[in-house]
């Protein structure tokens, strides 16, 4: 049998725990420094409360430590690893190899017993199965996968490993491969490898040809739609995917909790059908709430990308925001009353006051409006500029489905099943108390029942049956025996509930059940380097990264392109290709275009370049 683990993103600590109620199996957050959202960082303290919370429930917290490191911070990092570890979490997720060579052997004359797992994350563009074999020799105990694979190369790499494998299976998507991005770095200097990426591919271009026609004008012509694979995630886990990752560590409460509550239904419906193959990976069960629905929140639209090998349209290009749920358009239009009427796309719509909506104007860009007061099909905000009859009207927010994520809140309880057997001797009535969770604890305490015998036994039982079977903090109680002499000792509702407190408070001082405690893999270098020639693609930017690669046999080792900006670099290479995109693909939909295409952003210009034998475009300094 193997586990299934739901990993959600958390900003804060808030979060994090909002996402475990939900059904989350394990959470990644970033520590103070050195995370790759540099808006999302946390204290240790932070970490601390929330790995305390998570290992009530076997449920794990990784920290996000993967930026690539210079010189000057590896001091800083090594501290902070050794403080994350000593906060409770269970691994760290990291893309550089320093980070890797210090957890091993320490920084220095600083050694300190580092024994967390590793996870290498998805920056380490992970996409081919030798690049994984190598990587799992160096003693990684998981590795984050490129999101851009198949199915069959996900087993092909599961083939090649015994390690864990994560991929992500929701949200929004970079258009590049994954730690080979650097046109955040060549437009603004803030680099997506340290944690400070623009989003370059949310902003609009135009498309030019080498003559200076314009092609497609202020278009989000990299902008991707978001991922959604919640309809795949079984075959995932057949393939080999043990751990599937919800993106979004800048996301707010509610989206993490609508979106993590959908996919932990998901796995517990193939948990229950398939109970010999799979469990989930940690204990609990969760109830109450909201109806999730992932239409509802922040996406740009839907796609599965390339997980069934094959091309489809990807991208977003009218909007790098979230346009919403299609609901109509603009039948008659009051400006005087800023008034809007609407005609349905369906019967079943329900507008709310607080409504958010978006159109595309009539010069195609992306604006938008809040509904002050929506009545049928009438919409009445502050004012209406660029809205026109027959505009489509998307709705971004609903309002309604908001409050009704924020005042449903999930609850989350471990399972009990309680024990209770009664003697009578010359003092009284004597009772044993005991209680066994579902996570593997066991506890158990005798008390004094008191004197007076029960006159009505059914009743009695009926009552002490109804006052166990309750929750209690994380606690619910769902089952209860009862040994007796054929009597029973009469206690009052009160002193039952007593005793189930104390059980629950005795369970709470035991040592979390979690499933697995991992330790960090040694690891030592087995298998042969992807390829000899280390590139600027390998971002190294330290002395002991380097020295990893020389040490694995590296011909040729170059700097990080945020040290060596090199004029030849790539700074993007991606799956997604423009021309397809628009139906200009020569291969697949057999048009004739010769020229030389650029793109054009605020009097920059570059150039794309079309690797037909691979299905892969690149983007370069023109």
């Amino acid at each position: 049998m193997r586990q299934l683990e739901l990993l959600a993103p958390a900003r804060d600590a808030q979060i994090g725990i909002a996402a475990i109620d939900c059904g989350a199996d394990a959470v990644y957050i970033a520590g103070p420094q050195f995370g790759a959202r540099q808006a999302a960082g946390n204290t240790i303290e932070d970490i601390r409360n929330l790995c305390s919370y998570a290992h009530k429930f076997g449920a794990r917290i990784f920290v996000a430590l993967n930026t690539i490191l210079y010189d000057d911070e590896l001091e800083a990092a090594y501290r902070q690893m050794l403080a994350v570890q000593d906060a409770g979490a269970d691994a760290l997720i990291i893309q550089d190899m320093a980070v890797l060579k210090m957890a091993q052997e320490g920084l220095g004359d600083m050694k300190a017993d580092f024994h967390i797992p590793l996870h290498a994350s998805t920056q380490c563009a992970i996409r081919t199965p030798e690049q994984a074999s190598f990587l799992e020799s160096l003693g990684f105990s998981r590795l984050i996968l490129e999101r851009e694979l198949s199915l069959e190369q996900i087993k092909a790499i599961r083939s090649a490993t015994s390690c864990e494998l994560e991929f992500f299976v929701h949200g929004a998507l970079c258009v590049c491969y994954s730690g080979q991005c650097y046109l955040s770095e060549k437009i603004a200097g803030r680099s997506a490898n340290r944690g400070a990426c623009i989003q370059a591919c949310r902003s609009r271009y135009d498309l030019v040809d080498q003559d200076g026609k314009v092609l497609v004008k202020d278009k989000a012509l990299l902008s991707l739609k978001d991922y959604n694979l919640r309809d795949r995630i079984e075959e995932l886990a057949d393939a080999g995917i043990t751990s599937f990752k919800i993106e979004g560590r800048l996301k707010n409460e509610s989206y993490v909790r609508n979106v993590v509550r959908d996919y932990s239904l998901a796995l517990d419906e193939i948990v229950s059908r398939r109970p010999s193959d799979y469990e989930r990976g940690s204990f609990g069960s969760v109830s109450g709430g909201f109806t999730p629905d992932t239409s509802k929140t922040f996406n740009r639209g839907y796609t599965e990308l390339f997980i069934d090998g094959r091309r489809g349209r990807w991208a977003s290009m009218d909007a790098a925001k979230s346009m919403g749920e299609e609901i109509g358009s603009i039948a008659s239009l009051n400006r005087d009353k800023s008034e809007i009427g609407l005609k349905f796309t369906s019967k079943d719509i329900m507008l709310n006051n607080g409504d958010g909506f978006s159109f595309v104007t009539k010069d195609g860009k992306v604006a938008g409006f809040r509904g002050d007061v929506c009545q049928g099909k009438t919409i009445r905000c502050k004012s209406t500029p660029s809205l026109f009859i027959g505009a489509k009207i998307y709705r971004n927010i609903n309002a309604a489905f908001e409050k009704e994520i924020e005042r449903k809140n999930c609850t989350r309880e471990i399972r009990v099943k309680a024990v209770i057997s009664f003697t009578m001797q010359e003092d009284g009535w004597k009772g044993t108390a005991s209680a066994s969770s579902e996570d593997g604890r066991a506890v158990s305490i005798t008390f004094d029942a008191g004197s007076q015998t029960a006159e009505n036994y059914e009743r009695m039982r009926d009552m002490i049956c109804r006052q166990i079977c309750k929750s209690t903090s994380l606690y619910r109680f769902t089952e209860i025996s009862i040994d007796d002499p054929g009597q029973l000792p009469f206690m009052s509702a009160a002193s039952l509930n007593g005793i189930r407190r104390d059980l629950a408070q005795m369970l709470d001082n035991e040592p979390c059940g979690k499933k697995d405690i991992l330790l960090r893999k040694q690891g030592k270098v087995t298998k042969p380097l992807p390829q000899k020639d280390i590139t600027y693609k390998f971002n190294i930017s330290n002395h002991i990264s380097h020295r990893i690669y020389q040490e694995a046999g590296a011909v040729e080792i170059g700097k990080a392109y945020e040290i060596d900006p090199i004029r030849s670099a790539e700074l993007m290479r991606t799956r997604y290709c423009i021309r397809y995109e628009l139906g200009l693909c020569p291969v697949h939909q057999g048009a004739k275009v010769s020229k030389p295409l650029f793109l054009l952003n605020n009097g920059q210009r570059f150039a794309l370049h079309f690797d037909c034998k691979a299905c892969e475009m690149t983007v370069t300094e023109a």
